[in-house]
């Protein structure tokens, strides 16, 4: 999901190195911040994968998980 909206996650691309450290629950992307800024301005959002029919709409109406995934409100 963080990918999809242009999260951190999307930036990475094959080869990129990574730092996991499991004690601390930390991912360190090892980019400098220029590289990430311009990543991040030649980003763009793939097209949704469903467009019609309940998987459309369930995308539509989903918060992110880090909003707790909970169905947003369509008049809202």
């Amino acid at each position: 999901p963080e990918a999809f909206v242009g999260g951190p996650i999307a930036l990475l691309e094959e080869g990129d190195r990574v730092r996991i450290d499991v004690e601390n629950r930390l991912l360190e992307v090892l980019l400098s911040e220029e590289e990430l800024r311009k990543r991040q301005e030649r980003w763009q959002p793939r097209p949704p994968a469903f467009r019609h029919g309940l998987f459309a709409r369930y995308a539509a109406l989903v918060e992110q998980a880090d909003q707790g995934a909970v169905l947003k409100d369509p008049k809202a």
